[in-house]
């Protein structure tokens, strides 16, 4: 009887909430010693669980602990945490601040997009013989692939930014709202190309982009006004009532609903919820505490073993391979790293500065996981394209911190700069 209780669909999702709990925070853990954010250890957590290590070594354990029916279960609870995560990052978007440095940081942004993702079209047209699902046309794996290329992870960004000291500072200041703006951007891309792989032709998707265009407006000019006042009548600033939590969550999975309704992914409604939520009584803040234990210790993690059950690091079985990664990581780093250096220097940031700036905005992170799992689940690349590029955005992350180390030591003038008021 307790043989058959163990494998209950829902013992066993248990089992894996604990699992990857556990491991994601040992690994996690290992990965701040040594000064790099814990998103890397809980990535590479997941891969350990995945087909790469336990499947290969114990695929009896593996089978037992994550069997292929069990799945869905835990892709479904790991969305719920990315719902939570994207609106945590729309509300960590703070818009005042993107007004002081929005020339610069315009410019900056744009070109760390437009220089990786003219890359990674060019990159997809040497990939997509060989590597691009069969019924994707070019265009639609070209323009995925830009977005690869393009993404920044502005919330891992954030944290290194908070971690070294950089907070207050002018290049601090420059290099969040350069990354806000970014992943705006990219993500508001991303939509179209969503809209377009769905529709199948241009012309296609030109209704889901007006309904999405309807949506924002919407939201902007009619959900922010009237849940500004409400808190106004109704919400003390000492704390969070009931029925405003309530009323926040409620307009969270409403627009998710609907973005998901409209086609261009329930994220984009999170993230946009997220960037409207009023700012007086300190209600961000607030609120955020109350959800980010959750979201962040619990059902993100979750996501990142399901991106390692999908990442097969053995479909690279010879040195062609290998140099084909090697290839997509060199694109990824000049595309980014040197595309926002340059710009960096352009609008008047000394090589320092701009050395640093570059090694920020090619920290990929989570964002680029997130990116990278909506493109497998809409078929537009093959399991052997996402291995290579979470590996990818792993290595990506994980060499900002010593990059950044290294320019401290080069230039001897630490990482603080000018503080801003």
């Amino acid at each position: 009887m307790i043989q058959d209780s163990l494998t209950q669909p829902f013992a066993i999702l248990l089992l894996q909430i604990i699992a990857i709990i556990t491991i994601a925070r040992i690994f996690g853990f290992f990965l701040r010693k040594i000064g790099q954010p814990s998103v890397i250890g809980e990535v590479i957590a997941g891969i350990v669980l995945g087909p790469s290590l336990l499947g290969m070594w114990l695929p009896e354990y593996a089978e037992f602990l994550l069997p292929k029916t069990s799945l869905p279960n835990l892709q479904l609870l790991s969305q719920i945490g990315l719902v939570l995560f994207m609106f945590i990052v729309g509300m960590e978007l703070d818009l005042k601040l993107l007004k002081t440095k929005i020339r610069h940081a315009v410019v900056i942004s744009h070109a760390s997009i437009i220089i990786p993702y003219a890359l990674g079209m060019g990159l997809a047209y040497f990939l997509y013989s060989k590597f691009a699902p069969e019924n994707i046309s070019f265009i639609a794996f070209g323009l995925f692939m830009g977005i690869t290329m393009s993404i920044t992870a502005f919330p891992v960004l954030a944290r290194i930014i908070q971690e070294r000291g950089m907070r207050n500072t002018e290049l601090g200041t420059l290099a969040v709202t350069c990354a806000a703006i970014d992943d705006v951007t990219a993500w508001c891309i991303l939509a179209a190309v969503i809209a377009f792989v769905q529709s199948g032709l241009f012309i296609s998707s030109i209704p889901t982009i007006v309904f999405a265009a309807i949506y924002v407006i919407v939201m902007l000019r009619i959900v922010k006004p009237l849940l500004n006042r409400y808190l106004v009548i109704h919400q003390k600033e000492e704390g969070l009532n009931l029925n405003t939590f309530t009323l926040v969550i409620a307009i969270l999975l409403t627009s998710s609903y609907i973005t998901e309704v409209i086609g261009i992914h329930a994220l984009f409604g999170a993230f946009l919820a997220g960037t409207i939520m009023p700012q007086i009584f300190n209600f961000r803040k607030i609120f955020t505490e109350k959800i980010e234990h959750v979201s962040l210790g619990l059902l993100l993690p979750l996501f990142f073993a399901f991106s390692g059950l999908r990442t097969q690091i053995g479909l690279l079985d010879n040195l062609q391979m290998w140099g084909i990664f090697l290839i997509v990581l060199f694109v990824a780093v000049i595309g980014k790293f040197g595309g926002s250096m340059f710009a960096a220097r352009l609008v008047g940031q000394n090589w320092e500065d701009s050395l640093r700036i570059g090694a920020l905005m090619n920290t990929r992170g989570l964002m680029e996981l997130i990116v990278l799992n909506i493109g497998y689940d809409l078929g537009i690349i093959t399991p052997i394209v996402f291995t290579m590029l979470v590996l990818m955005a792993l290595v990506t992350t994980f060499m900002t911190v010593p990059i950044l180390d290294l320019i401290d030591h080069l230039f001897k003038n630490g990482p603080k700069g000018h503080t801003v008021s």
